[in-house]
């Protein structure tokens, strides 16, 4: 079978491997596609490269059919249609405090252990979440990614008829977007890429572009003064951390999804002024990948519109150079199954 190998330093190496058996309580997959995730970027630029072991193949956001069933695995059979968890708790913890999907010692699969750019995965059993049959393997892919917007919101406590500002407009930014408004809330993109923004006004989301218009202006005008219930942070950078904290209205709550690695300078007196909560949303739980699938096999997300490219397995070093030069992309898949 065909592997794809990242070897570091911005390559790629596309191998025959043997392929392996099911182990007790795995089962293999015949992965159909995988997405490319922004921590695949981030390992493709050097990044978490302690906990890789090249070569490794790489990806998580995965769409599958079972091949084979490995002892002690009940519930599947090969040809059921799947997408993935990819998660690995470990042992738990006293200061898990019982959470285990970020416990201390949890694994992620696609990046501690291999992933899913490869014909063939082996995975364990209860990682499997069960894909119905008129949902298409292409957006089968896009559960992961859709699973953590699900994650974000549901931690956000988001309300039908609240107002909800996205600072970040990429994937998940998108994603999020599209889930609050499923759940009836007035959602507001801030975004400075002109050709996202344009994406986004294709599906009927208010935007605007920070970088031509008073931010905190449009906000007002757009809540009827009212200002923000939930602000979403899934820029990155400083300027949504400086601005996150300058749209909520009192009791505000702020959803940090964006991964900042260095610390970033927070205006504290607006916690302290207005009695904001601040709220850490990290990856899902099994519940948010049931509500991902609901909501994909609902057909009401249109998220069809998000997949940019597709390209096959033996494409993927101009995959994420094509990544590296579009920053208006949005999700790219890569066919395993050819």
């Amino acid at each position: 079978m065909k592997a794809l190998q990242f070897t570091g330093n911005k390559t790629f190496d596309l191998q025959d491997v043997d392929i392996q058996r099911p182990a007790q309580g795995e089962v293999r997959l015949k992965v159909a596609y995988c997405g490319v995730c922004g921590t695949d970027v981030h390992i493709y630029h050097g990044a978490m490269a302690q906990r890789l072991s090249l070569p490794q193949v790489i990806g998580h956001e995965v769409s599958a059919e079972i091949d084979t069933v490995g002892e002690g695995v009940s519930g599947w059979q090969p040809g059921d249609r799947v997408t993935v968890r990819p998660l690995k708790p470990g042992q738990e913890m006293p200061v898990d405090n019982g959470v285990q999907h970020i416990g201390q010692n949890l694994k992620f699969i696609g990046i501690d252990t291999p992933g899913g750019m490869q014909q063939y995965w082996n995975v364990p059993a209860r990682t499997l979440h069960r894909l119905p049959d008129n949902l298409p393997l292409t957006i089968g892919a896009m559960i992961e990614p859709l699973a953590v917007a699900c994650h974000d919101v549901r931690l956000g406590e988001v309300k039908a008829g609240e107002n909800v500002v996205i600072i970040g407009g990429g994937p998940i930014g998108m994603l999020i977007a599209l889930v609050a408004r499923q759940k009836g809330a007035n959602v507001l993109i801030s975004e400075v890429n002109e050709t996202r923004l344009q994406l986004a006004d294709s599906m009927g989301l208010a935007t605007v572009n920070p970088k031509g218009t008073d931010l905190l202006a449009h906000v007002e005008d757009f809540t009827d003064g009212a200002m923000a219930d939930v602000v979403f942070e899934v820029s990155g950078v400083q300027a949504g951390v400086t601005t996150m904290t300058q749209l909520p209205r009192v009791r505000g709550r702020i959803v940090m999804v964006a991964i900042h690695a260095e610390p970033k300078a927070v205006d504290l007196f607006r916690f302290f002024w207005r009695e904001l909560k601040l709220i850490g949303a990290r990856v899902y739980e099994p519940e948010d990948f049931d509500e991902a699938i609901a909501l994909a096999a609902s057909g009401t997300l249109q998220l069809d519109a998000l997949i940019t490219q597709i390209s096959p397995l033996a494409d993927a070093k101009s995959v994420f150079e094509t990544i590296d030069n579009n920053p208006a992309g949005m999700k790219y898949l890569l066919q395993c199954d050819v």
